[in-house]
């Protein structure tokens, strides 16, 4: 990983992500994407888990494991100038990890955000 993204962390930028971009959902998280306000090249992600996946243990976990394969996958594949949101589902704490990066993976392809030139290593669809 060359570029790791920075970070979204104000609740406004993951409430306009919400409300004004494009959502895919797979089996082990959902992805949301919306052109960033400020014109930036950079891509910026957040992640979230809310309350219905579990105690505080298991959202930590799906929130650790959402951000190691955001990590990995999204500097390399994801298109510049986005807001990301990864928002993680009951099947991402347990979910296995190559299985979790294929869904990542999926879910830009399906999105149309996915540079295809990136090295997806191993297991990626």
């Amino acid at each position: 990983m060359t570029n790791a993204p920075e970070r979204l962390k104000r609740r406004s930028e993951f409430l306009r992500a919400s409300a004004n971009g494009r959502k895919v959902a797979v089996t082990g998280l959902v992805l949301q994407a919306v052109p960033r306000a400020d014109g930036g090249l950079m891509l910026r992600c957040g992640f979230t888990v809310s309350r219905r996946v579990g105690n505080a243990v298991i959202r930590n976990r799906a929130r650790r494991r959402l951000k190691a394969v955001a990590a990995e996958i999204m500097s390399e594949r994801a298109e510049p100038g986005f807001d990301y949101v990864l928002i993680g589902r009951a099947t991402t704490a347990e979910r296995p990890y190559d299985a979790l990066r294929r869904d990542l993976v999926a879910a830009l392809k399906r999105l149309k955000l996915c540079r295809d030139g990136g090295h997806a290593g191993p297991g990626a669809a």
